[in-house]
């Protein structure tokens, strides 16, 4: 079979690769570039466990062609870090024990991270509904609504402008 060649920002970082026309994204990111943050559940875009951001867009990357992301931009959950600082999603994550066995949690910090750049104060229906095609088996969702209700404070707080200084 013959391959294509493709070129791709993954996390900020130039990549190519010759693919085959069938390979799908998540085995470029996994397979060709070693970032194994991005989880196979399902090949079926029904778990949401291969979640990623291609171009600022949410997409499972399951069910995308590797080719179909030449010349474009992807996000991994090894992108969301910033060096050794948890990304606020990722550390809310953690203090509110939004996790279990893990396998859910990459894609589901990548769709929360989308949600939460299209509402910045998503209600907890919002949040629900904005998750509600990544599926977690463990947690009950319970505490990663609330994950994801603190990490929207977090960066809201973050964004916030500085009050302005005022004559004493």
């Amino acid at each position: 079979m013959s391959t294509i060649h493709v070129s791709v920002t993954v996390n900020g970082e130039r990549r190519e690769a010759d693919v085959e026309p069938r390979l799908l994204l998540v085995h470029l990111l996994r397979d060709t570039f070693g970032l194994t943050g991005t989880h196979i559940g399902c090949d079926s875009s029904n778990c949401g466990a291969c979640t990623v951001h291609v171009d600022g867009m949410s997409a499972k990357s399951c069910t995308m062609l590797a080719v179909q992301v030449d010349g474009r931009e992807v996000r991994t959950i090894e992108g969301m870090a910033d060096g050794a600082a948890l990304h606020p999603l990722q550390q809310a994550f953690w203090d509110q024990h939004g996790l279990q066995c893990g396998f859910c949690t990459p894609g589901m910090i990548m769709q929360a991270a989308w949600l939460l750049e299209q509402n910045a104060a998503p209600s907890e229906g919002e949040i629900r509904e904005g998750i509600a095609g990544n599926l977690c088996r463990c947690t009950g969702y319970v505490n990663i609504v609330k994950a994801i209700q603190q990490a929207a404070d977090t960066l809201r707080a973050v964004d916030a402008p500085a009050e302005p200084a005022t004559a004493g």
